[in-house]
């Protein structure tokens, strides 16, 4: 186990971040600033090949997607004495999806980094992770308008990993979606509700369309 694993609150040399970097994360002192900072970022489209970037590596490339977004998000979290923890939601016949969690009391939320809107923030008022994993059943869904989403699993503690893994790494940090990957999943639908799922009509077709970053033409 590494030695920031007993943490509570991660500070500048357990990170091994430059000084500018670590005050881009002391400022983003609520889930709600985290959220609108994660949002601001640009859509990481992985133009160049497939990617994992680290903490810092997102904020030097100003770019991310949903898991690059929810390290950044549970690495400000860490920073102010909340647990840098990840959930992971796995879908079929699509891209599975990972966000980062908070709690208020008894209660779960999510921060989340997708281009549309749909699949992004969570408040927290859920009771348990099923109940806030099963949120983004309806709005998660392929191509073909189904609906995709399966299984869930976490808390995943990113304490279990060095910082140098996914915080001020320079290179693909595979390690942590690995782990995710690893983790035993839950079911939230059964095969046969799966079958059954309503694929989605015209009008949420367009509001799934919407995106804060539009693909570059």
């Amino acid at each position: 186990m590494n030695s920031s694993a007993r943490k509570r609150i991660a500070r500048i040399q357990d990170l091994g971040l430059a000084p500018a970097e670590f005050r881009i994360l002391r400022r983003l002192n609520t889930p709600e600033r985290i959220q609108d900072f994660v949002d601001a970022i640009p859509q990481n489209r992985e133009r160049g090949g497939q990617t994992s970037l680290s903490v810092r590596e997102v904020l030097k490339q100003n770019r991310a997607h949903c898991i690059e977004g929810a390290m950044l998000a549970a690495c400000a979290l860490w920073v102010h004495g909340e647990p840098p923890l990840l959930l992971d939601l796995k879908a079929e016949r699509d891209f599975d999806h990972v966000v980062a969690l908070f709690r208020r009391g008894r209660y779960w939320g999510a921060i989340s980094k997708t281009g549309p809107p749909l699949l992004r923030w969570r408040d927290p008022v859920y009771r348990s992770l099923r109940e806030l994993a099963i949120t983004y059943l309806h709005e998660y869904a392929n191509r073909r308008h189904q609906k995709t989403l399966r299984s869930y699993a976490g808390p995943l503690d990113l304490r279990r990993f060095d910082p140098s893994v996914w915080v001020s790494n320079t290179k693909n940090c595979w390690d942590v979606g690995y782990a995710l990957e690893d983790l035993k999943h839950h079911a939230l639908v059964t095969p046969a509700q799966g079958k059954r799922l309503r694929l989605r009509d015209a009008i949420e077709r367009r509001a799934g369309a919407l995106t804060s970053h539009p693909r570059p033409k």
